[in-house]
């Protein structure tokens, strides 16, 4: 676990915090669950047509684990079988929102900054909870939001996606910036309190555990 931590530190330093691309047509969401029982991880990302939100490609695997659960190393466990699903997309995307950290983790090395350096592409983390850090109270209304701080730093903003729903993490990845990512992630919020792009990888990798056999 030590030098997967001095392995995070190792490439924190390579992230780039800047606006995402001015021209994004498509939006890819990553999302994975885990069998323990079956010893397998079920990964799904799914392409949406950017700002329509319609489907254009998903891709759906499962793969096996040989990395254990750890807060704060998850890519570790999580980050081969997320790989081989964008290997198989016939498209690139733009920018991917992965259910996940991004800056907002202790190292500055979340799933999303992780992944999307390991691809090259601009990603952003958009979490369900808080990793890390604290934040002011914030509204109930949509578009709501307060930054999130570790210490004096920002890592993140805590964004209310849906009027009067729990608040979203979202924190840049690899090539996006605080105000970008929240933009992006607000303008995929079209019905639900999750992102379109995540929310459809989220069902994706649920329907993959229900039809395997055993």
């Amino acid at each position: 676990m030590a030098e997967a931590r001095r392995i995070q530190e190792a490439l924190a330093g390579r992230v780039r915090i800047e606006p995402l691309p001015e021209r994004i047509e498509l939006v890819a969401g990553a999302d994975l669950a885990f069998s323990r029982r079956r010893g397998l991880a079920f990964v799904s990302v799914a392409l949406l047509r950017f700002p329509q939100m319609k489907i254009v490609e998903e891709v759906g695997l499962h793969v096996k684990c040989s990395f254990p659960y750890v807060p704060g190393l998850l890519t570790f466990r999580e980050g081969p079988g997320l790989v081989e699903a964008f290997r198989r997309l016939s498209a690139r995307p733009d920018v991917v929102i992965f259910d996940g950290q991004g800056y907002a983790h202790p190292r500055r090395l979340g799933l999303a900054s992780h992944i999307g350096l390991w691809l090259g592409l601009p990603s952003v983390g958009c979490a369900k909870s808080r990793l890390i850090g604290t934040h002011e109270e914030l509204g109930p209304a949509k578009g709501d939001s307060a930054p999130l701080y570790d210490g004096e730093e920002q890592i993140g903003t805590v964004l209310r996606s849906r009027r009067g729903v729990r608040p979203l993490f979202v924190s840049p990845g690899h090539l996006s910036d605080f105000e970008t990512a929240e933009e992006l992630v607000l303008r995929c919020c079209v019905k639900y309190r999750l992102p379109e792009p995540t929310r459809l990888a989220d069902r994706a990798v649920a329907r993959l555990k229900r039809e395997l056999p055993g």
